[in-house]
């Protein structure tokens, strides 16, 4: 069974309306491709363009299709108002994280009551179908030589999320000599619902990855476009945490993306165990098909037409959706889109070799894990209250050879209070840890260098419980602080190394330039450890967990060999609008 991560990155909500007060100015009119733009400058000088759009508006007939290029204009167009959300659940998934997040800090609760009741009382942000836009800033429209672009890709477990996300608006990154574009793509059952009726009425005979499409379109947009901006066409870089970073592993999985970046960044998150088939559950993980089907069963539909399910009405079908449907709504394997499954396409080669920089956060599972106590991705049901041959029997199932080594490593069999952090521990090193550490593997094994990094930052204060919790390094990655949140002079000094890091990577796909702590490759073994407030030193450090994430990568191993013995009798079978296999379509091998 699948897990159901959805996180809305409930903390870029207290800050969704810090970018209001800024002050600005008109910029120049910039004449693209497209059309000619105005947008405002910052007061850092930063050129800030917002609400372009890279495709049509996926409405009508459209919706459900792979999008399709934009029209250009020719009046100057008013590029200062962001664009809508793509569509999703309104405040769904925040409130529980939230408060995780801001009582675990470690605030006083004069400063927690504060924060939660300035997040109440946020406006509700638009959603809308037609959404699919993006965003740019850029230290010059007209630099003497072109920038490198940094193309960032929001997170949210493909269900929720936006682009315009006040931790991802900082002029930090572009003021360090990049030109950095934001984007949004279709979510949730508009992003990656694969129906044999949506399949039926495709020329390509198969439906769903809308929102990889969408991802597609955005850097073709990019390669077509930026250099109006100032930015480099030719030096693009990839980078996205949480479902933006299995999005930026999809891209390098998928064919239709080659040629359109050159470098990628992960942060927590990796695509390689998502296992998802258009139909036929395959291993693991339910197929789109099926998700279909409970989609349609919810709406009362038999055996729906394409149409049919084109005229619903938007919020009809967002009110439709529950937390089980979802499990669906991610990369599928359709034979056009993803030949290959992620992590197969990575473990056969079949996929775009680029310099990669990835990581996770030390304490991973400390948001997730109070509501979804099972310690590993590959089950439910973890026998918590058996006894130790009981969690031993169930985990060989998925780990062979290495369930008893998991439950001593982690201690699971130590008591409850034992159980409970071993559990928490264990399922942010196997969702994240394993994961980030595979594709460094295989981009080593690939001939293309690779730099792993463990972020182990946590809050200042000395009563702080939620560790470095996932997402946590997004605001030093882009100099977005929160300063309620806590901010030390250690955090200050970790943001600027952070941001050096990054953006070197991104001008010369090689970390180190201005940062002045050697971040040697990982060449199997060097992490970099990025530290603040816990006594240490951000410093290179060898072997992260290494023991751990060995035994937990036998269960990655065993279930991407079981998806390939399965695959090996299940043909791609693609469906023409008559509903016969199409002629030529890929096959499983």
């Amino acid at each position: 069974m699948t897990k159901r991560f959805v996180w809305a990155l409930s903390a870029a909500l207290l800050l969704s309306a810090c970018g209001s007060g800024e002050k600005t100015t008109p910029s120049a009119v910039i004449n693209t491709p497209q059309g000619p733009v105005q947008g405002v400058v910052s007061e850092a000088g930063i050129t800030n363009v917002k609400g372009i759009p890279f495709a049509q508006p996926p409405v009508g007939d459209l919706r459900w299709r792979p999008p399709v290029a934009p029209t250009a204009w020719a009046e100057t167009r008013d590029a200062t108002e962001f664009a809508p959300m793509c569509m999703q659940k309104q405040g769904s998934g925040t409130g529980g994280f939230l408060d995780r997040i801001v009582d675990g800090s470690g605030l006083s609760a004069i400063k927690r009551a504060l924060v939660k009741r300035v997040a109440a009382s946020l406006p509700v942000s638009e959603i809308s179908e037609d959404c699919l836009y993006l965003n740019i800033r850029t230290p010059a429209a007209s630099p003497e030589a072109p920038l490198p672009v940094m193309v960032w890709i929001h997170g949210g477990g493909h269900q929720f999320g936006s682009g315009d996300f006040s931790y991802y608006q900082s002029d930090v990154l572009p003021s360090h000599g990049v030109v950095l574009v934001t984007l949004n793509y279709r979510l949730g059952a508009f992003g990656y619902l694969a129906h044999p009726a949506l399949s039926a009425d495709d020329p390509r005979g198969v439906s769903g990855n809308y929102g990889t499409l969408d991802q597609i379109a955005a850097l073709e947009w990019v390669e077509g476009n930026i250099s109006a901006y100032g930015g480099d066409p030719d030096n693009v870089t990839i980078f996205g945490e949480s479902a933006g970073a299995w999005s930026v592993t999809e891209l390098m999985a998928s064919p239709l993306a080659k040629g359109l970046f050159d470098k990628a960044i992960g942060q927590s998150g990796a695509s390689t165990y998502h296992m998802g088939q258009m139909s036929g559950d395959g291993v693991v993980w339910v197929s789109g098909y099926a998700s279909a089907k409970k989609l349609d069963n919810v709406l009362g539909l038999d055996n729906p037409s394409a149409s049919e399910l084109r005229a619903l009405p938007a919020q009809t079908i967002i009110d439709a959706v529950t937390e089980e449907i979802t499990d669906g709504f991610h990369h599928n394997r359709d034979g056009v889109v993803f030949p290959d499954n992620v992590g197969i396409a990575l473990k056969t080669g079949r996929y775009h070799a680029v310099p990669t920089l990835l990581g996770y956060n030390a304490d991973e599972g400390s948001l997730f894990y109070p509501t979804d106590q099972e310690p590993t991705v590959w089950m439910e049901g973890f026998p918590k209250d058996g006894s130790r041959d009981d969690m031993i029997a169930a985990l060989s199932e998925h780990f062979p050879t290495q369930a008893e080594t998991l439950v001593d490593l982690y201690n699971l069999d130590g008591g409850e209070e034992a159980l409970f952090q071993g559990g928490m521990d264990m399922m942010g090193d196997e969702i994240f840890g394993v994961n980030v550490r595979y594709v460094a593997q295989i981009s080593e094994r690939n001939a293309q260098p690779a730099w792993l990094y463990t972020f182990n930052r946590v809050p200042p204060s000395d009563s702080q419980t939620i560790g470095a919790y996932h997402a946590a390094e997004l605001p030093f990655v882009f100099d977005s602080h929160e300063p309620i949140l806590g901010l030390s002079d250690e955090d200050e000094a970790l943001t600027a190394v952070m941001v050096d890091y990054w953006t070197d990577f991104a001008k010369t796909g090689n970390p180190n330039g201005t940062a002045l702590i050697d971040w040697p490759q990982y060449q199997g073994q060097n992490w970099m450890a990025f530290e603040a407030n816990t006594g240490e030193q951000t410093r290179l450090i060898t072997n992260h967990r290494k023991e751990k994430l060995d035994a937990l990568s036998e269960g990655l191993s065993k279930k991407l060999t079981d998806l390939q013995d399965w695959q090996a009798t299940n043909a791609i079978r693609p469906q023409s609008s008559q509903g016969s296999a199409v002629s030529g379509s890929p096959q499983a091998e």
